[in-house]
Order: structure tokens, then sequence, then C-alpha cells
């Protein structure tokens, strides 16, 4: 049981007496608790006062004045002059999804990150002007060209007006159904959101666009041409993860690669959501190249820069074997042109245990040019390079003899000897090397047969 407590009362003090009635209001109303028990030892010394404080002020406007190095710019904020150029330097930066003159409302980007270019990958690739222009050579510009998404709804729509049930062949899945007006008025609002987007989340109507059977004219809706670079990631992001191969690859075809390539052409780099949207989209490989890397070197016009750009990403992540030796295989097939160099390096340097049907063609993508009068590019000797370091063993002793033969028509001051002299050095795959325990097992035949004498016929060692 507790011990009742006591009020503190000064010695030789009686409590102070009230009648019985307030006595009883004071038991039933509650009483207030002090709050400031306990007290800081800064707020019990007093204040200066007001003449103290005049004098402090007074000493201190006096040290300002006389001190001679005050930034009156901190003081006072930039001058007009400076002013103007900080404006005129932020009018005149790249913003997302723009050209960099436009000053739009709700285009500034804070936090942007910066912006990709050729110049960030490859520093030993250096190409003067006598390289673009062989590399402009082997260019063939009439090569199947990359339709958008735009024109194939176009065309599709044409042919559904003559054809009510006609169907494109080459337009896969792509189906034109009557869309209500209300759903079409949704997913214009989608597309101002997604014209405007930087961040945050995406409208739930758009991440339904991917399960829907006419997806592609839903997505034509949106004009995915407009879209900002963010929603660009974003909608590579939804749309990776949630369309098979097959229309995974579409959607790189339709609307990814042409959209990477017109920002490269306007703007001279890309933007850093682009370049994240490129590497989203080797989640699905297999659709990542027929998509993307194949269409753009059979379009023939591939600049250097594009492949700089798109190699990149393929030399900075883990792609499987399988997809990369089939990628490599059908380069080393198509028609050269000077970007296809580029990308046989990247795909070389990657050191994969290629099958020896790769190797092959990549033997014979080489010997192609034996008896070409054309000065081959600096980048054709520098995968020829690449080839030869790191699959010198896996051909075989006539391609090797073929290959030597190739140097004397290609040649290259600086490359050329590196290249014969990583061909002298191959051990071909079809000359087999007995091991060890071939070797002590014809020596152990040889004794049985009394045709091997271990006193004169074993080797002499040298002092």
């Amino acid at each position: 049981m507790g011990k009742s407590k006591k009020k503190n009362m000064k010695l030789g003090q009686a409590p102070a007496k009230k009648a019985l009635e307030d006595q009883i209001m004071e038991s039933r109303m509650p009483k207030q608790k002090n709050r400031n028990k306990f007290r800081l030892k800064a707020e019990e010394e007093s204040f200066v006062d007001a003449r103290m404080t005049k004098k402090i002020l007074d000493v201190a406007r006096k040290q300002q004045i006389e001190n001679e190095e005050v930034d009156f710019s901190t003081m006072f904020g930039p001058t007009p002059a400076e002013a103007h150029k900080i404006l005129k330097k932020a009018r005149r930066a790249p913003k997302l999804g723009k050209p960099a003159e436009s000053d739009d409302e709700g285009d500034d980007e804070v936090g942007q990150q910066p912006e990709v270019t050729e110049h960030d990958f490859f520093d030993d690739v250096k190409v003067n002007d006598e390289d673009e222009k062989a590399i402009e050579m082997f260019q063939h510009k009439s090569g199947p060209k990359t339709k958008s998404l735009s024109e194939i709804i176009m065309e599709k729509i044409a042919e559904k007006q003559n054809e009510l049930h006609t169907q494109l062949s080459d337009a896969g899945s792509l189906k034109i159904e009557e869309i209500d007006p209300r759903v079409k008025e949704m997913y214009e609002g989608v597309r101002d959101v997604m014209k405007k987007y930087r961040s945050g989340k995406v409208p739930k109507a758009f991440k339904v666009i991917p399960k829907l059977r006419n997806w592609e004219q839903i997505l034509y809706i949106t004009e995915p041409q407009h879209w900002s670079a963010a929603a660009m990631y974003r909608g590579t992001r939804i749309f990776s993860s949630v369309l098979s191969h097959p229309m995974a690859q579409r959607f790189y075809n339709l609307v990814l690669l042409p959209r990477i390539r017109d920002d490269l052409c306007e703007y001279k780099r890309l933007n850093s959501h682009l370049y994240a949207a490129l590497r989203k989209a080797l989640f699905k490989p297999a659709a990542f190249f027929k998509g993307i890397i194949l269409p753009l070197l059979e379009s023939g016009d591939c600049t250097l820069r594009e492949a700089i750009i798109f190699g990149s990403v393929i030399a900075r992540n883990q792609i499987p074997v399988l997809h990369s030796s089939a990628c490599l295989l059908k380069i080393c097939e198509m028609e050269y042109s000077g970007a296809n160099s580029i990308f046989i390096r990247i795909l070389l340097d990657k050191r994969y245990a290629l099958p020896y049907r790769v190797v092959d063609a990549a033997v014979f993508h080489f010997l192609r040019f034996e008896h070409d009068k054309r000065t081959m590019p600096v980048l054709w000797h520098q995968s020829f390079l690449t080839f030869v370091q790191r699959y010198k063993n896996d051909i075989s002793s006539d391609q090797k003899d073929v290959l030597l033969g190739l140097l004397r028509k290609q040649v290259h001051p600086k490359l050329t000897p590196e290249i014969r002299r990583e061909l002298v050095a191959a051990k071909c795959r079809d000359i087999e090397i007995p091991n060890e325990q071939e070797m002590k097992d014809e020596e152990a035949g040889l004794m049985e047969n009394n045709e091997y004498d271990p006193v004169f016929d074993a080797p002499m060692d040298s002092d």
C-alpha cells in the first residue's frame, strides 16, 4: 500500500482554514498541473536591454562599412548584365522532349540527368572525315525503311474503308475495330497527360492498353510520337513486361525505334530517359534484336552516332548467348554497311562461346571483301582484329590460310601486321594436339611390343 502524500509546509505555518463547501468543490474540480516545472537555465537569465542592443548594432554597422572586401553581388543579388546571361543560358539548356529554344510551360524538369552522346562510349573509336566518307560509300539507302505506328494505322484504315474484312499480311495482329466515343475521349485525355508527363504515376487507362486486343489502335489515339521522353520510358517499361515477345517486337519497331532515331537526328544526342528505355527494352532480348538492331542495320542509313549509342546498350548489359549469337549471324549475312562493323566488334568483344556456325559466318563475312576494290574503313579492320584475337583458335586451318591471303588484298598500315601475327599464332580447331595421357598410353604400347627402349629412345635432358 502506497504512502499517503503530504503537502510541503514551512515550519511554524498552519494550514489555511476553509469552509466545508469550498473543500468539497475543490475535491470535485480538476486541478491545473504545473507545466513549467522544469525551466532551462538560459530562460532564467535576464534579456539584453535596449541600450546594450543599440551599442551592439552600432559596432556591427561600423565594422561592415570599414570592411572593403564586401561582396555586393551576394548582398544585393546579381547585376542586370549577369542576370541576363543566366537567363539566356537557362533558355538555351535542352529540355525534356522539346527543342532547346522552346519556352512552353511545364518543360522545365528538376534534376534532369545529362544527355547521352556518342562521345560517352568507345573512346578508341576515332573516325576522321576520310573514314566517314568511306563509311558512306558502304551505305545502301535503298534498304527497307521502318514504318511508324501512325503510317501503318493510316494504311489499315484506308484498307478498312475499301474492304471491311480485309487484313494486311505485314500488319500481323493489327485489327481495326469501331471504338466507343467515350473510350476515344478517355484516351484522348491520356494523350494530353503523356505529352506533359515528367514523373509520378501514369493513368490506369494507359496501363491496360497492352492487355487489349486492338492495343495498337488504342495506342495510336494517344499519339506516342508526341510523348515526352519520361513518358516513353514509362511506356517501354509497361509494354515490355506485359506484351509477349512478338508484340513487344512490334512496339519496339513501330514506336520506340522511330522516336529514338528522330531524337538523335534532331538534337545530335539522346535524352537520358530514352537511353534508359533502350536498356529496359533488353528485358526481352529477342524482341530487342528483331525489333531494333536488325531493322536499324537493314535500313542501310544507320549513322555512326546511332551505331555507337545503340551498341553501347549491348556492350553494357548481359545478354544470353543464344540471342547474341543469332544476331551476330544475321549481321554477318546481311548486306554490309559501315555500322555493321561496330555491332560485330561489340558482340565479339563480349567473348561468348560461339557455335562454329557463327564463327564460320564471321569468316565468310570478312572473305567477302577479298576482291573488293574499295578502301575498307578503319572500323572494318578493327572488327577483323577483334575477331582473330578472340576466336583465332576456333577457325579451321583452311580458313586460316584464306584469311592470310585476305591480308594481302586488304591492307592497313597499323592493324594488318597485328592481324597477321594473331593468325600465325593460332591453333586451329581441326588440328588435334595429343594430351599427356595419350602420349603415356602410346609409350606403354611400344614398351609391350619391345619397340621402345627407355634408355636410348628417351629425350635427353638439357644441362
